[in-house]
């Protein structure tokens, strides 16, 4: 089977990217959806007076904007993600079309990359708001992702490597 071109597995992998690319449009709405309804029921707690909302043994109804921020964390590190794949999507289109080396797949991946640094700043970022507003709370471990920033630096490695392609790619279509 070929990497390159219509039918290819490049096409496939898009099809696929189109498909999480739709799924996390809606997990972002949602998410949307329980932050207000959190806010919502947390300033006007008389709407949830006949539901008793417990976790861990403690009413969840009080602690409306505890959870909102912890939805709009998860909202903002889902749209991170919806930006990693919309990049992609971009650059499997690329691929599809037979042109891999095309000169804006390497902003794409340089994008990809700054997004990806970027939820990993914003998991520390969250791992130091949580422990200092619920001391008593172990929900985030801080732990040091060298997976991650592994991640980060083959993606911007790879952009340099587009790079060096493209300009490869004019140099050879200058050529007579």
């Amino acid at each position: 089977m070929r990497a390159l071109g219509p039918g290819s597995v490049s096409s496939f992998l898009k099809i696929i990217l189109d498909v999480v690319f739709i799924a996390l449009w809606i997990g972002v709405s949602v998410v949307g959806l329980l932050m207000l309804a959190a806010l919502l029921f947390s300033f006007n707690p008389d709407w949830l007076a006949d539901l008793s909302v417990t976790a861990g043994g403690e009413e969840v109804t009080n602690r409306g904007p505890v959870i909102a921020v912890g939805l709009m964390a998860a909202a903002l590190y889902m749209g991170g993600v919806l930006v990693i794949v919309a990049q992609l999507r971009r650059i499997f289109g690329t691929l599809t079309a037979g042109d891999p080396f095309h000169p804006d797949n390497v902003a794409r991946l340089r994008m990809i990359g700054l997004i990806l640094a970027g939820l990993e700043l914003g998991r520390y970022a969250f791992w130091g708001l949580s422990s200092w507003i619920l001391p008593d709370s172990s929900a985030v471990e801080p732990t040091l992702s060298l997976t991650a920033w592994f991640s980060v630096l083959v993606v911007f490695v790879l952009a340099e490597v587009f790079r060096e392609g493209a300009r490869l790619r004019r140099e050879a279509e200058l050529t007579i």
